[in-house]
């Protein structure tokens, strides 16, 4: 905080950037205070074993000469920015602005590599949804949907943010037209994982469906079931209470093969409806 303070002096940032910097959770904008240029997006990964999308904060503070990243939450990406930076001395040459790319990059590329993720265990959703296994996903495919709204929210606010990088005021347009062609790129796929999460999105929606459909169906057959076996056993109940009320003068009371009789008629019809369910596939 005391460091941050200290740099914050130094470049003569601008008292609520240095606020939003400190607290974190920005959503993705673009706000210019003075000749300093104050970027914030958010960082993700998709966690299979969790299915879990865990996000953090960047702000970077591009000046004419300068250029101050912060970081919050267990992502960074202006490590490997600077891994990159380090390698290709060409790109360094366009000075703070090839910061911006190389953050903005390292954390568009995890944009993609989390959205390849998301899609595989979709699709291994969609498969057990569809599968004959009667196992209800819906707890499942809920968390997902989830997980893929704080993916959307991440993702698609800062698409004008990049798009305002190209067509922005004077001090965006300073770092054109070297470095706009790759600002250029990074929005490009940027643009296409925002479609990719949005398919993503409705994609669940639709599994979400179908396996409330299977749910109803399966409630169907088993309320099935239970009516055909409740009127098969009905025949055996309704012979048995008529015999069972003790009357003086019933019919086959006093012949032999009156017990037999009715035992044998409800085995028989108990059997035909058994079978004509059956037939009809309710059991």
């Amino acid at each position: 905080m005391c460091e941050l303070v200290d740099l914050a002096e130094e470049l003569g940032l601008h008292p609520l950037a240095v606020e939003d910097a400190v607290h974190g959770r920005q959503r993705p904008k673009r706000e210019r205070f003075g000749d300093v240029l104050a970027v914030a997006l958010k960082t993700l990964r998709y966690v299979e074993e969790e299915t879990a999308v865990e996000t953090g904060d960047v702000m970077i503070f591009v000046g004419p000469r300068s250029v101050l990243t912060v970081s919050h939450g267990p992502i960074d990406p202006c490590t490997e920015a600077a891994r990159r930076l380090d390698a290709d001395a060409d790109m360094l040459s366009h000075g703070p602005w090839a910061v911006v790319h190389a953050v903005l990059d390292v954390a568009v590329d995890a944009y993609s590599d989390a959205a390849r993720r998301v899609r595989a265990t979709l699709d291994r959703l969609e498969d057990e949804v569809f599968s004959t296994s009667r196992v209800d996903h819906t707890e499942s495919i809920y968390s997902l949907k989830r997980e893929v709204r704080e993916f959307r929210d991440a993702v698609q606010p800062l698409v004008p943010v990049v798009q305002g990088l190209l067509s922005g005021g004077p001090g965006e347009r300073d770092h054109q037209p070297r470095i706009a062609p790759y600002i250029r790129d990074v929005a490009d796929h940027l643009h296409r994982t925002d479609i990719e999460v949005r398919t993503l999105d409705e994609l669940l929606d639709s599994v979400l469906g179908a396996q409330q459909a299977r749910v109803g169906t399966w409630q169907n057959d088993d309320m099935r079931r239970i009516s055909a076996w409740a009127a098969i056993f009905a025949i055996p109940t309704m012979v048995a209470g008529v015999y069972g009320m003790n009357f003086e003068h019933m019919p086959e009371l006093g012949w032999t093969y009156g017990y037999p009789l009715a035992v044998g008629l409800m085995v028989l019809a108990a059997g035909a409806l058994h079978r004509a369910f059956r037939r009809n596939g309710w059991l």
